[in-house]
């Protein structure tokens, strides 16, 4: 995957870029559309799609006064996909053929699920029958606090309840390790000792890589860097595309709107401190309570899965037709 900047629209650069690339598909998304950049790649005989489009990628002055250049330029595409019906009828008054027009479902981001051994989660499943679980990720020193006093406020309901502890990096782990068990948590380190037993509280783990494994063991999960400034929280569809209800500190910046798909769908919930956090865990924990929210998530998660994955195939059966004619 390469990440590069479009050209700016002079000729020479436009040329420049399309002699480099050598695109075997154009795929555009929005609106806004590069008049010099889309006519030089439709002349030299790159097919183009458009997904995604919205009237609000047509409203500038261009589109306005020289509908002529607009009509030219929707007439390169073999397909567009516009995210609503209103959308549709926007690019058709505009000169899009209609029979070259769709209107589907917003394009929205999802999650993909992280990878976990198949035997790993079979012993850890084994060694936590029965037994509930929380799971607190990419925690930050300044967090740690906070989740340990939330742990031992949900302890008071579920005194078998085990805490996951893993951190934001692994030096960070070596701190939670031992602020767990200076407040008397019989504490353990994931990948140092066995599995928990029935008397381990808190497990502190630190490879990045095992997150998939702990999603799925459980079913509640907050996720940190996000009670601190300056971090911006970390992406919330890791947890929901596993089935683990989501809670979160008020700093997600980064990942905001997906936070608030989460919320608005019942599949996330904001905490502000550890009563909060504490509260939120013990009444999570109930089975039925953390499935109606992953349930939720699991939809939110889906949203946009149907319409990618035609997008692909669509892009697929394109490339293979242009590699048959070769």
């Amino acid at each position: 995957l390469f990440v590069v900047q479009a050209p700016s629209e002079h000729p020479e650069n436009v040329e420049r870029f399309l002699e480099h690339w050598q695109p075997s598909l154009c795929l555009w998304t929005w609106g806004a559309l590069k008049p010099n950049l889309v006519l030089e790649t439709s002349a030299r005989g790159c097919p183009m799609m458009m997904i995604d489009a919205d009237s609000a990628g047509f409203d500038g002055r261009r589109d306005r006064w020289l509908p002529d250049v607009t009509r030219q330029l929707l007439s390169t595409f073999e397909l567009v996909f516009t995210r609503s019906p209103t959308a549709l009828r926007r690019l058709v008054q505009l000169g899009l053929p209609r029979t070259k027009g769709e209107a589907t479902s917003p394009l929205l981001a999802g999650g993909q699920a992280l990878r976990c051994a198949d035997s790993d989660l079979a012993d850890m499943s084994a060694c936590l029958v029965g037994r509930p679980v929380w799971y607190a990720t990419q925690i930050l020193p300044e967090e740690i606090p906070v989740v340990l006093t939330a742990h031992r406020q949900a302890l008071r309901l579920s005194h078998r309840l085990l805490l996951i502890l893993h951190t934001h990096d692994y030096p960070t782990a070596d701190i939670a390790y031992e602020r767990a068990r200076a407040r008397g948590f019989t504490t353990m380190r994931w990948g140092d000792d066995p599995y928990p037993d029935e008397t381990t509280q808190v497990m502190v783990a630190d490879d990045p890589g095992d997150r998939g494994l702990f999603f799925r063991v459980a079913p509640v999960s907050f996720l940190g860097s996000s009670l601190v400034s300056g971090h911006g929280g970390c992406d919330p569809f890791e947890a929901s595309a596993l089935g683990s209800a989501v809670l979160y500190g008020p700093k997600v910046r980064n990942y905001l709107p997906s936070y608030g798909r989460l919320a608005t769908a019942g599949a996330a919930r904001i905490v502000n401190d550890a009563g909060a956090l504490g509260n939120a865990v013990s009444r999570l924990i109930a089975p039925d309570q953390a499935a109606t929210m992953a349930h939720a998530g699991w939809d939110v998660i889906s949203e946009g899965a149907e319409l990618a994955d035609r997008v692909i195939e669509l892009m697929q059966d394109r490339l293979d037709e242009q590699m048959g004619a070769t």
